[in-house]
């Protein structure tokens, strides 16, 4: 296979960034915007020794699966792959991405028929549940990070990243937004025009305006917008607040200072414009208050069934000690309260911290505690301090960002042994290095593995896993108490 070559090819898989697979006498290819199931043309745009990756020039017959997208930027923007698949196969395909992540990464036998239900499962087997997904997979994102560019006629452009570059696509709406996004667009790029505000230029690092962001409460409808610049001050601010006022559910406007030349998006520096330095959004009966710099689901119709799952394995009575490590602004943790005995939540970050206090006193939930700090350094340091080492660690819930739990973390739990550790990961090749870890010689057992679609047309799943402490921890400590238990959790340690 040489580069320029014109093939005829049936798509028979797709990766986990949604390119189709197809293979000419042995040989792979990577198509992008391609389903299973096409018969297409396509040319190779680069050719390896054992795969290569081509363009799709022409469908031939097209796959049971593929529909029409229904963003014309679907194919060249990056941020969603699978607008050609129709919402079930999207589900199935998700489904199978966390189940080969647990085989090929953690090491678990992986069933998708004849789960629990059927019967204990063999040691190492994990079932993974079908796909928790939408009734109207669109317009679902309660946050957007839109980048500003100028195009080649210089004009202010937002829209969003090709894939794999830094080459902006400009997009006049999203379907995974609301109209109102577009609204609020459409005047930061007037206010640039009207002002001369250059958008920032990677390449030579000048330039004032990086990216938009957009968050709305979706049951409060409150919506606030920051706007991520390149200096400590933006010209005629007022003037842009003034505007973005005058746009229904606006509430709350800032800028977020960023003078680094690398590719993360926010600063940590927060400059209130306008109106509160944040929005309120509920997830169940649970208000929670949400600044620039929070974590916070995109999607808060399948936050609530992802947050069910966590509360269904808990399994709580009331009298639990519960561990929310990176607790974020205290979402998992606030909606666990009220069926704890006590919840306490870690997190690195000091404004979240501060989101999640006030969260839990707006709220009336007066038993979850809050700390800031790496959870591997201040879950030890207060289990220790625990008034006569009365404080336990009944239950831990971590939900790490994409790259998983520090190792530090892994080792901390262990250490700790919760009887139950419940899991929620955004990324399942992480999750299953991580598992792969905690389920090392038998120390916990995974029980339940629930994917959560969180983020419909993309490639990306949340899944929930619940484990339990394993047999052999099991066969040590027994039922025993007081001393008794210490002098096993001593005998435990020895033989690890």
């Amino acid at each position: 296979m040489q580069k320029n070559d014109i093939i005829e090819l049936k798509i028979e898989d797709i990766t986990e960034q949604g390119e189709g697979i197809g293979k000419v006498s042995g040989y792979a290819l990577f198509v992008k915007d391609t389903v299973p199931g096409d018969c297409v043309r396509a040319k190779v745009i680069k050719a390896k020794k054992n795969y290569g990756y081509a363009k799709l020039m022409e469908v031939l017959t097209p796959s049971a699966d593929r529909v029409s997208p229904r963003c014309p930027a679907a194919g060249p923007c990056g941020g969603c792959q699978l607008q050609a698949m129709r919402y079930p196969a999207q589900l199935d395909f998700k489904r199978k991405k966390a189940g080969e992540h647990l085989r090929r990464i953690g090491g678990f036998t992986v069933l998708y028929e004849n789960g629990p239900q059927e019967g204990p499962l063999p040691e190492n087997t994990v079932y993974v549940e079908p796909v928790l997904g939408m009734d109207d997979p669109w317009e679902y994102r309660n946050k957007f990070l839109v980048p500003v560019r100028k195009s080649r006629d210089s004009r202010i452009i937002t829209g969003f990243y090709a894939g794999r570059t830094h080459a902006v696509i400009e997009t006049p709406h999203c379907f995974l937004g609301e109209a109102v996004y577009d609204e609020i667009l459409a005047v930061v790029r007037g206010f640039m025009t009207a002002f001369g505000i250059e958008p920032y230029d990677e390449v030579s690092g000048k330039g004032v305006v990086r990216h938009v962001m957009i968050r709305k409460g979706k049951k409060t409808g409150q919506i606030m917008v920051c706007l991520v610049i390149n200096r400590s001050k933006l010209p005629h601010a007022d003037a842009l607040a003034e505007s973005l006022s005058a746009v229904p559910g606006v509430t709350s406007f800032s800028l977020c200072v960023n003078k680094d030349r690398g590719n993360v998006i926010m600063g940590d520096r927060i400059i209130p414009v306008y109106g509160e330095p944040y929005i309120e959004d509920l997830i169940g009966d649970v208000k929670y208050r949400i600044s620039p710099l929070s974590f916070f689901q995109v999607n808060p119709e399948q936050t609530e069934k992802l947050y069910g799952k966590v509360l269904e394995y808990a399994g709580l009575t009331g009298k639990e000690t519960v561990w929310d490590l990176y607790c974020g602004t205290g979402t998992i943790s606030l909606f666990l309260a009220r069926r704890a005995g006590h919840v306490y939540g870690v997190e690195i970050v000091p404004e979240a911290i501060e989101d999640a206090r006030h969260n839990a006193a707006a709220n009336g939930i007066g038993n979850a505690s809050f700390f800031c700090g790496k959870a591997e350094e201040v879950m030890p340091e207060l289990l220790k301090a625990g008034a006569e080492g009365t404080l336990t660690a009944d239950i831990a819930v971590v939900d790490p960002p994409r790259k998983g739990c520090d190792a530090a973390l892994i080792e901390t739990l262990l250490e700790m042994k919760p009887a139950k550790i419940i899991y929620v990961s955004c990324d399942s090749a992480t999750l299953a290095r991580d598992l792969k870890m905690l389920c090392a010689e038998g120390q916990y057992a995974v029980r339940k593995v629930q994917p959560v679609d969180m983020f419909p047309q993309s490639g990306g799943i949340e899944t929930v896993v619940e484990l339990e402490i394993g047999k052999k921890y099991q066969e040590v400590i027994g039922n025993v108490q007081g001393d008794e238990k210490k002098s096993a959790e001593d005998q435990y340690g020895r033989m690890h």
